[in-house]
């Protein structure tokens, strides 16, 4: 396969990873850059890529791995080492404490974001926070399974325009 054939069927599949790399990331500009890294790599290691093979499953293997060494270079670069010969205070709990304050705050706001939606949106959208499928809950509350995902896709929207606020906190 030459690299202009390889870079087209590269880019035919990449288009799937994004969604991949959101999950792994949990973050736009991150899932961006491992994409990014996933399709470099691709590129430059493409005469290692065996024609017939799965090519959509080879690029979530590549990915899947940057994520992981990425994450352990991390780890890594943050782990705390103490040269000093005192070890009395490391991992020592007495002298912290924990501030929840924000936490509450936090829930409050998203609880009274979730009362505030109508009960149309409010209910399928808690059914299925609270694990049920979507057939579920159109059993449940006899209305088409379409009408579930879109009742519960308003929700979130209305919740995310609500909650702002909390955007870029976390």
């Amino acid at each position: 396969m030459t690299a202009i054939e390889f870079t087209y069927h590269i880019a035919k599949v990449s288009k799937s990873l994004k969604p991949f790399a959101v999950r792994l990331t949990k973050d736009s500009d991150d899932a961006n850059d491992l994409l990014q890294d996933t399709l470099l790599k691709a590129f430059t290691n493409r005469e290692k890529y065996a024609d017939g093979t799965n090519l959509k499953a080879w690029l979530y293997t590549i990915m899947k791995n940057t994520f992981i060494t990425n994450y352990q270079r991390m780890v890594r670069k943050n782990t705390f080492i103490d040269t000093s010969d005192n070890l009395h205070y490391i991992n020592s709990l007495e002298n912290s404490t924990d501030n929840d304050a924000h936490n509450k705050f936090v829930m409050e706001d998203i609880n009274r974001a979730v009362d505030s939606l109508e009960e149309t949106y409010r209910v399928p959208f808690m059914m299925h926070y609270r694990g049920f499928k979507y057939h579920e809950i159109a059993e449940k509350l006899h209305i088409p399974i379409g009408t579930v995902k879109n009742r519960i896709h308003i929700a979130r929207k209305e919740l995310k325009d609500k909650l702002s606020l909390y955007a870029y906190s976390f």
